[in-house]
């Protein structure tokens, strides 16, 4: 079974993604959903509903959900018990059984590792590959189901995409060594089959006209010089003149901009192909990091002008005008972003941050316990709610806080650290002496250049 395109689907299923994307524009997502089961079941083929479908039930289930379970693990219940044997005498069939199961939980580990299979076993291989990447984005830490991701990548050549994952294991699990290797051998395999690419001079012979071979070399985004991306934009740009609402060549020359840093130019692209795509979300995310970027490196620019002549009280006077200005458009882009999707604990992270940033505390305060919610930021949240207590002078509330943060690690990597650092010096502030130092100690056992906790545990001896 094909995977198909949006210019391949019948009248009556065109009509419905139509509404579909208008559903999702104005943030109807269940009526959105209800559509998009529909055209899947009549084209379980088409990739992009089965990803709009998905963003779509996470908006609505508001992040991952905790694991339920014997010891917290994550059964998927009797429901896909029935589902897997359903699967494997009529693959076809199961496919929207399993969509309904993943509507009350998109990030459901066993339901996308049934998707996964069921596609593969249909051809579905890049429906399969977004299933288990599905489990990526919500249950990075779920080994077994990385590894089965990472070699299905590898069966197909995808090396680099191989080797991201089995790095994402090594994040959560750093002694992992079978990812370690795996690792390794992805690079050195992608590093192989791109030098098969390079010296393979046949490669001309096997296309008529080597024309041909260098637009095919030059489309490549990996390793292109300031010179051949400039040539590529120059080209786009005589396209985009002949026809300025063609979509393709619209994302293609805010996608080049974006390459070359010009920030300002691939916002204004990529808000155009926003308006010329019947609302892709996608692309509006895009046009928003943009005009971050964009005022973040105006903002740099103008450091770079107080650094060069310190002795400008007008240029100083710009720049600290200009942060201000710059955290409270934070603040607001944040808190409109809340307003359009207020269930979304990321969203709330984000604005809890940027109120913690701006310096109002008792704001930041509520969102980020909402945050809380989702277990794949809790860790980061707990932090600076952390923080955020701290800066109140509210030392017990700080030092829960990080309990429970240092509650939820296990490895000492780098997040376990700093949370640790940060309890000690809270500690320490109480004077609490012994408490702090502890904290300190647990750090210096495994990473004696960290920060400043050397001296901290040493000096503690004399």
């Amino acid at each position: 079974m094909p995977e198909i395109s949006e210019k391949e689907l019948a009248a009556a299923s065109k009509q419905l993604w139509l509404k579909a994307l208008t559903a999702v524009q104005i943030s109807n997502h269940t009526y959105a959903i209800s559509l998009l089961q529909g055209i899947l079941g009549d084209n379980p083929g088409f990739l992009e509903a089965r990803k709009l479908l998905r963003k779509c039930e996470l908006q609505l289930a508001g992040g991952a959900k905790k694991k339920s379970g014997l010891f917290g693990l994550q059964t998927g219940g009797m429901g896909l018990m029935k589902i897997q044997g359903v699967a494997k005498k009529d693959p076809l069939a199961a496919l929207p059984l399993i969509e309904k199961e993943l509507e009350k939980d998109p990030f459901n580990e066993a339901a996308n590792d049934l998707l996964f299979d069921v596609c593969l076993k249909l051809e579905l291989s890049d429906s399969a590959a977004f299933a288990l990447e599905t489990v990526r984005s919500g249950a990075p830490e779920n080994a077994k189901l990385m590894k089965k991701l990472a070699a299905f990548y590898t069966s197909r050549e995808m090396y680099d995409l191989a080797g991201a994952v089995y790095n994402d294991i090594i994040k959560h699990h750093p002694t992992d060594g079978e990812a370690i290797k795996g690792a390794k051998d992805s690079s050195a395999r992608a590093s192989m089959h791109k030098q098969r690419w390079d010296e393979n001079a046949n490669m001309r012979d096997l296309m008529r006209d080597s024309s041909q071979f260098e637009e095919l070399e030059k489309a490549s985004r990996t390793g292109l010089t300031r010179e051949q991306l400039e040539e590529r934009r120059e080209k786009t740009i005589e396209k985009y003149n002949a026809n300025p609402n063609h979509l393709a060549t619209v994302k293609e020359l805010a996608g080049l901009y974006e390459q070359l840093e010009d920030w300002h130019n691939a916002q204004s692209f990529y808000q155009w192909a926003y308006s010329l795509s019947n609302g892709d979300v996608a692309l509006e995310t895009k046009a928003s990091a943009m005009k971050d970027k964009a005022i973040d490196a105006d903002l740099q620019e103008l450091e770079k002008a107080v650094a060069a002549d310190p002795n400008n009280a007008e240029l100083s006077a710009a720049l600290d005008t200009r942060r201000n200005d710059r955290l409270q458009e934070q603040v607001h882009e944040a808190q409109r972003r809340v307003d359009q999707n207020p269930t979304d604990p990321q969203l709330r992270y984000e604005l809890g941050s940027a109120l913690y940033q701006a310096g109002d505390l008792s704001g930041a305060i509520p969102h980020l316990q909402q945050a809380t919610r989702n277990p794949h930021i809790r860790t980061k949240v707990l932090l600076l709610l952390g923080r955020t207590f701290k800066g109140k002078a509210m030392f017990d509330l700080s030092i829960k806080q990080l309990a429970d943060a240092l509650a939820d690690l296990h490895a000492m990597d780098g997040t376990k650290k700093e949370v640790l650092y940060e309890k000690g010096l809270i500690h320490e502030e109480m004077g609490d002496r012994t408490s702090a130092l502890d904290c300190f100690k647990q750090i210096y056992e495994v990473d004696y250049g960290y920060r400043d906790v050397a001296k901290r545990v040493e000096s503690s001896y004399s």
